[in-house]
């Protein structure tokens, strides 16, 4: 039987390696296009209802809808630490399927809520299978794409970022007007469910899909065997490229998570709009903040081609988008929509290119067996940073009604994290590991 299996997926191989090359490894990208998309569209609704919820829901108001973001990023910071191993042990395709399904299902839980606690059960729920997305994708491209291509295929996956960013403010009044806001829970958790279908019926190894020609899969494998090797935690913790990688995440993630899910409730808020108001503002912000990270990487790009060391070029372009943070400090002080609008926008979008650059630095510094357990160490620094922000920002609106000290935090929070890094790494030098 083994034997006859593998006959049969050679015939079907060179069946579709005649004469042509097969694109198998671009449905993969898509399929994890959609995946980060419906990722940030179930972080999303919370986001865009919670102003909404506080006259539905005992209890709800911006400090304990504070805590309920605090559980699903405490919840992210511990999955980011255990996603990237057990993806490594359980395979791609496992690790994936059980991912999405734990957040799927954690995403339509809010539509039988009924307190604040099931709320935050279900964000903590949602966190924990939604921290494995990044680490999952990033391995399924390493394993489908050669180096040459894979900077594009993450660009094009991680893009549906702020897709689903667009998505929510799009679909979810309406689903609210058909199937009341319970529904909308419920409807978009089930996005994830029809995904997992697809990727189950869909995802293989390139060695042993169907569909993957000769030629394509030849060109997977193109790259030299690397050698593999492991490098304990406790090899990278204590080093100081470690600690200024991590501090950059802690002190600017949560300003990407304010925007996520305190901007819509700031605009319903200061504006007076209605769920279906607030679409097109949270629509166009984040129009403009697709451009930030493809800003952002070809700014260090440019300067690396021109000859300029990674040191400059990665601090340099950071330093740009810091600036171009500055004005959101504006933003509370201005009473015309659109104005904010705008200045939010390029705010979000220069956290974008901030962010591109930032992650590039430990791969910069440090041996490749290293950089996973470095980011997974940024990433919970980060989700750390996140879950202080969140709380902070629900007592700071509950008792000064003002969010003029959350947008001082945004607009200052990307030069201090710079002058860290470069205090702590004036060279960006690659790190000194020892086995």
């Amino acid at each position: 039987m083994a034997t006859r299996g593998t006959t049969s997926d050679s015939f079907f191989r060179s069946l579709g390696s005649a004469n042509r090359m097969s694109h198998q490894r671009w449905v993969v990208c898509t399929l994890l296009f959609f995946a980060t998309v419906i990722a940030y569209v179930d972080r999303g609704v919370i986001a865009y209802l919670e102003k909404f919820l506080e006259s539905i829901i005992p209890g709800l108001n911006s400090v304990r809808y504070g805590y309920i973001l605090a559980a699903f990023q405490v919840a992210y910071a511990v999955g980011m630490l255990a996603a990237g191993g057990l993806t490594d042990k359980l395979g791609t395709r496992r690790a994936f399927a059980i991912a999405i399904g734990l957040w799927s299902v954690a995403a339509m839980l809010p539509g039988a809520a009924s307190s604040v606690v099931t709320f935050g059960i279900a964000m903590f729920l949602l966190g924990l299978g939604e921290a494995a997305n990044f680490p999952a994708c990033i391995k399924t491209v390493a394993e489908w794409f050669p180096r040459r291509e894979r900077a594009l295929a993450t660009g094009i996956f991680n893009s549906g970022a702020n897709i689903g960013n667009i998505v929510v403010p799009l679909v979810v009044p309406t689903l609210v007007v058909l199937v009341t806001w319970r529904g909308a829970f419920v409807i978009t958790g089930g996005f994830g469910i029809v995904w997992l279908i697809c990727w189950l019926i869909y995802y293989r190894r390139p060695e042993t899909h169907r569909s993957v020609s000769r030629s394509e899969l030849e060109l997977i494998l193109s790259d030299p065997v690397e050698k593999l090797e492991t490098i304990p935690w406790r090899s990278v913790l204590p080093r100081r490229e470690t600690w200024a990688f991590a501090i950059g995440k802690f002190l600017t993630d949560p300003i990407w998570w304010f925007y996520l899910f305190w901007l819509p409730r700031y605009l319903q808020s200061t504006f007076g709009l209605s769920l279906a108001a607030d679409r097109l503002p949270l629509v166009v912000v984040y129009s403009i903040a697709t451009v930030g990270s493809i800003g952002g990487g070809w700014i260090s790009s440019r300067l690396l081609r021109a000859g300029r060391s990674a040191n400059v070029s990665r601090k340099t372009a950071m330093l740009i988008c810091a600036f171009c943070v500055l004005p959101v400090f504006a933003a509370p002080y201005i009473h015309h929509l659109w104005v904010v609008v705008t200045l939010v926008g390029v705010a979000a979008a220069a956290h974008q290119g901030w962010s591109a650059n930032l992650f590039t630095l430990p791969s910069d510094v440090f041996p490749k067996a290293a950089v996973a357990s470095v980011i997974g160490i940024g990433g919970m620094s980060g989700a750390i940073g996140g879950a202080l922000l969140q709380v902070t920002t629900g007592y700071i609106v509950k008792f000064t009604h003002s969010y003029v000290p959350m947008f001082v935090i945004a607009c200052v929070a990307y030069l201090l994290a710079l002058v860290i890094i470069h205090g702590i790494t004036p060279r960006l030098a690659p790190a000194r590991i020892e086995s």
